[in-house]
């Protein structure tokens, strides 16, 4: 047992019990969900309980000591379902925790990276609380992130807009995509490259400028990379993308939105039960107002549809060539992303017609559900998502996706 793991805490056998751990866990980590997004601050405390608890096993593959096997995405129904959970309890450490979860699949994968480091990261996963950036947003930077081979390894250069989980900091890991420039540096013949890099790194500029309305906690702040030396064996090749890829990647924003949706309505009923303050002084009480009644059921409803179109594709997602192609696949994720996102929105937009003036007030600070969700909702196009969904109605094939999507 490593020293920064409690000893009386053993790791999760089995998927199911990742998931089970998240829901137990999800009443702690919500108490600090306030001071997260009044503060802007990272959820460093639930992080750790996160990595204590032992959930990072399902992104860590069986054969380095972890619970996914299979394909990339394999046990990709119990990330949904603990994000989801972690996401109820707190937006921001929802996506942090996520952001690990995908980078892992990533790391993990990769045929050239060093198999001595994939055994350190995983043992770091498993037992030291270790969180994963993926580095890779340059919108409104300087450019492409460029490398250049030098002796024992890599030196690397540039601006990253978006690193989500970065707020951590120490020897956390940014996992860097950047433009690995041959002998002729040219941009054009330049290959696509990762970088594992520590946030600790004396040569990186972590510039603190997250300051958005929701998710406030997810720090995904701007970082420099000045000439940073990265080691032959924590670099690799990108590979090929995953053919299941937007499907699995959808099927992480649903995740997100609908347990932001389902904390949402979890704090309303929890207020509304507290004050029991009917709609109309002529029903006496909450508990006798049928029109609070027929809102909860509305709801709930919603949360309950798209959880079960989430839950199936991501079933399905587990053994995807037995239940459909990678474009037919791709759609039910978007389906899956367009329902939660819908559901999410509409919820935590709605909660106050039932929770009344009095929960307002920032010592509840129940309107972070809808900023969160309506921050991160704003990552891509819903609009975009329903076209792809509406062209292959018609056609049955998958349009362009840089059409559609910025890649």
């Amino acid at each position: 047992m490593n020293a920064h793991t409690p000893a009386d805490l053993t790791l999760p056998t089995s998927r199911q019990e990742v998931v089970d751990r998240a829901r137990a866990l999800r009443p702690v980590l919500a108490e600090d969900a306030i001071a997260i997004d009044a503060e802007g601050q990272d959820p460093t405390r639930n992080m750790r309980l996160i990595g204590e608890a032992g959930l990072h096993r399902i992104n860590v593959p069986v054969e380095f000591g972890g619970l996914w096997d299979g394909p990339s995405f394999g046990a990709w129904r119990q990330v949904i379902e603990t994000l989801a959970e972690l996401s109820a309890a707190d937006g921001s450490t929802g996506q942090c925790w996520v952001s690990t979860a995908l980078v892992s699949r990533e790391v993990f994968t990769s045929e050239e990276l060093a198999r001595d480091t994939k055994e350190q990261l995983a043992d770091e996963l498993l037992h030291e609380s270790r969180r994963f950036v993926a580095s890779n947003a340059e919108t409104g930077g300087t450019g492409r992130m460029v490398g250049r081979q030098v002796p024992g390894g890599l030196v690397i250069s540039g601006v990253k807009t978006f690193n989500t989980n970065s707020g951590g900091g120490g020897r956390d890991l940014s996992c860097v995509s950047f433009a690995l420039l041959g002998d002729d540096e040219q941009l054009e013949t330049a290959t696509r490259h990762h970088a594992l890099i520590r946030l600790d790194d004396p040569a990186l500029e972590a510039h603190h400028d997250w300051d958005n309305m929701g998710q406030r906690g997810t720090y995904s702040q701007t970082i420099t990379y000045q000439d940073v030396f990265v080691p032959d064996g924590w670099h690799f090749p990108a590979h090929p993308a995953d053919p299941y890829f937007f499907c699995a990647a959808m099927l992480l924003h649903a995740g997100l939105l609908q347990g932001i949706g389902e904390g949402a309505l979890e704090a309303a009923v929890a207020f509304v039960r507290q004050l029991n303050r009917p709609s109309m002084p002529k029903f006496g009480t909450a508990s006798n107002d049928p029109l609070m009644h027929r809102q909860l059921g509305e709801l709930s409803t919603e949360l309950a549809a798209s959880r079960a179109l989430m839950i199936t594709v991501a079933d399905q997602l587990e053994t995807p060539g037995l239940s459909a192609r990678p474009e037919e696949m791709a759609i039910r994720g978007f389906r899956a992303k367009v329902a939660s996102t819908r559901a999410g929105l509409d919820v935590t937009s709605r909660i106050h017609d039932l929770t009344g003036a009095r929960s307002t007030s920032n010592k509840y600070r129940l309107d972070r559900f809808w900023r969160n969700a309506r921050t991160f909702g704003s990552h891509d196009s819903v609009d975009a998502k329903n076209a792809f969904i509406g062209a292959f109605e018609l056609d049955g094939s998958l349009p362009s996706v840089p059409d559609y999507i910025r890649i």
